[in-house]
């Protein structure tokens, strides 16, 4: 009997160009968030609108890219990584090419919320990275891929001032389309599809409930002070946000393929690390919207730095690049003490760092030190919160309490646009018809960000400790290299080898776990010696499916008694199959 497989093209997934293109496009993508920072003083004139309503051009794109985390990194494990992360950089062409040729407040919002959509290439770029690259290069790859976030966000501020300052505003968006144009070239001759695909379908109420959800919460924050914190409009926005959002959590409970997975949640592991991201979130981009708009305004209000958007993006610049350095001292930390106590000190950093800058706005070289330290902060905390999930569920679920815990992140980022934006609006000066934010706003923005990071380290604290592993958390973000570590360590599951008619191991070898219902329950890919280890999430009988180019899948029945440690599965795949 023989079989048809589907050959990957040769070459191309072990290309030593795939991850510096994935990587590419990470930062292009970050580059859509803080692409407006240096001229965001004077959006309210470039947009002939109010503070309150500019705010939703920042806003909006942050907005996006928290929806766009979980429904484009879904879609893609239906329909294929490759091609949501290219749909992904389209759209976000398409909105910066609005972007570009409108000054009008409604369009400009369209154009910016297109742009965010593309945050969904991050979780895209790290799924095609987990399915082509051998285990001892995904480690690496995905820290880059992680600090990417950083970089782009960091490159892009000086390199957007530098294009604001000697040509019209409207450039950037130009320069961000033909960004992403190059990538979606890039990829699409370097990048190879990736074969894995799940099974179910596209959750497409808990996308619209996840979305409204998040609006109605956002609105109020943004134009509450307008309307009057107590008028009926406010109120009712919040109660309609608090009435979608918890329907929207009992359907995703009770659908089969939620887009978010909430049922990890109640682990305080799991609870207690999502709230501390909510509030890393918020302190990560509060600098971002003070200290351009200091360094930039003029000596004459008597606080301002008189930088020009170039230097001020440059001393602000920094923030992303320490954030890329923090990355190997994280690892070391997290082997030696544990990804715990690492959170906790980037919270008490980030803390001092926010803390001294409410006495350190006079000098523009303050503003650098600031931007050093902040960086330090937010690179080990944000380091330390994927390898906290990956330590706290099981193998089997992973995928869904990150794709949460990047979803918790996002949404601080949002509510820290929108809040810190409505304090600026409303302790600005007016003078000669334009809003000139304030010293107290700036320090009341600081106060905030210093009471979250406080907040945050309150429920680090909380989290049960775990030891220290020898391994680096780093290379503990793939599901398949968790499904790996849990299951050498704790012994609990199912371990042997990969093997072909003759005997010889099968490296790469596509290992599933499937319980009694047909669902999933974990899955792993094979090291170089054949071996594998998945972790049970209980007792009870299983099927492991074993795949691998060459060879006929092969179906297993086994049982795991439920008792600690790992009952001895070899898998020996039927002969080579005859490839079409």
């Amino acid at each position: 009997m023989t079989h048809t497989t589907i050959e990957r093209p040769a070459g191309r997934t072990t290309s030593g160009a795939v991850v510096p293109v994935l990587a590419f496009a990470g930062i292009v993508v970050a580059v859509m968030q803080t692409l407006l920072v240096p001229v965001i003083k004077d959006l309210p004139q470039l947009l002939d609108t109010t503070p309150s309503n500019a705010t939703w051009v920042l806003t909006s794109t942050l907005l996006s890219g928290a929806v766009a985390t979980p429904i484009m990194g879904r879609l893609g494990d239906l329909f294929g990584k490759r091609r949501m992360l290219i749909a992904s950089l389209t759209v976000m062409v398409a909105g910066a090419l609005l972007s570009a040729v409108t000054s009008a407040l409604l369009p400009m919002i369209v154009g910016r919320t297109l742009q965010g959509f593309a945050m969904g290439a991050i979780p895209l770029g790290i799924g095609l990275m987990r399915d082509m690259l051998p285990r001892e290069r995904l480690g690496s790859a995905m820290a880059l891929m992680s600090s990417s976030i950083g970089v782009g966000g960091g490159l892009a501020l000086p390199a957007a001032a530098l294009v604001a300052q000697h040509a019209n505003w409207h450039a950037l968006f130009y320069g961000a389309a033909a960004l992403g144009v190059l990538s979606i070239a890039l990829t699409l001759l370097v990048v190879p599809e990736s074969e894995v695909r799940a099974e179910g379908t596209f959750d497409l109420p808990g996308a619209l409930g996840l979305s409204a959800g998040l609006v109605l919460f956002l609105l109020p924050i943004t134009k509450g002070s307008d309307w009057g914190w107590s008028s009926g409009m406010t109120l009712g926005l919040f109660g309609a946000a608090a009435a979608v959002l918890l329907l929207w959590g009992v359907y995703e409970l009770r659908t089969k393929a939620p887009l978010v997975d909430l049922r990890t949640t109640a682990r305080p592991a799991v609870l207690f690390t999502n709230l501390a991201s909510i509030m890393v979130g918020v302190s990560f981009y509060v600098v971002s919207l003070v200290l351009p708009q200091l360094l930039q305004l003029p000596e004459s209000t008597g606080y301002g730095l008189g930088q020009s958007m170039v230097v001020a993006g440059l001393l602000v610049a920094p923030l992303g690049l320490t954030m890329m350095v923090t990355a190997p001292v994280y690892a070391r930390l997290s082997a030696r003490y544990g990804p715990k106590t690492t959170l906790i000190l980037g919270m008490l950093i980030i803390a001092i760092g926010y803390g001294a800058g409410l006495g350190l706005m006079s000098a523009a070289w303050q503003s650098l030190v600031i931007s050093v330290v902040l960086g330090a902060g937010i690179g080990l905390a944000y380091s330390s919160l994927p390898a906290l999930i990956v330590g706290a569920v099981p193998a089997s679920e992973t995928g869904a309490a990150n794709g949460l815990n990047t979803l918790m992140r996002s949404i601080g980022t949002s509510v820290s646009s929108a809040v810190i934006g409505m304090v600026l609006a409303n302790t600005a000066n007016d003078v000669g018809g334009v809003a000139v934010p304030t010293m107290h706003g700036f320090r009341l923005s600081f106060l905030i960000a210093t009471g979250a990071v406080v907040l945050g380290l309150a429920f680090a604290l909380l989290l049960p400790r775990q030891r220290p592993s020898g391994h680096p958390q780093l290379r503990a973000s793939s599901e398949e290299d968790a499904n790996l570590q849990r299951a050498e360590e704790a012994l609990h599951g199912f371990r042997g080898r990969v093997l072909d008619a003759a005997g010889t191991p099968v490296a790469r070898a596509k290992v599933t776990l499937i319980d009694r219902r047909g669902r999933q329950a974990g899955a792993t890919l094979s090291d170089d010696d054949g071996g594998y280890a998945l972790a049970v999430p209980a007792q009870g009988a299983y099927v492991l499916a074993a795949r691998a180019d060459g060879h006929a899948p092969l179906a297993s029945a086994a049982t795991h008694p439920g008792e600690d440690g790992a009952v001895d599965v070899d898998l020996a795949l039927p002969g080579e199959t005859v490839t079409a």
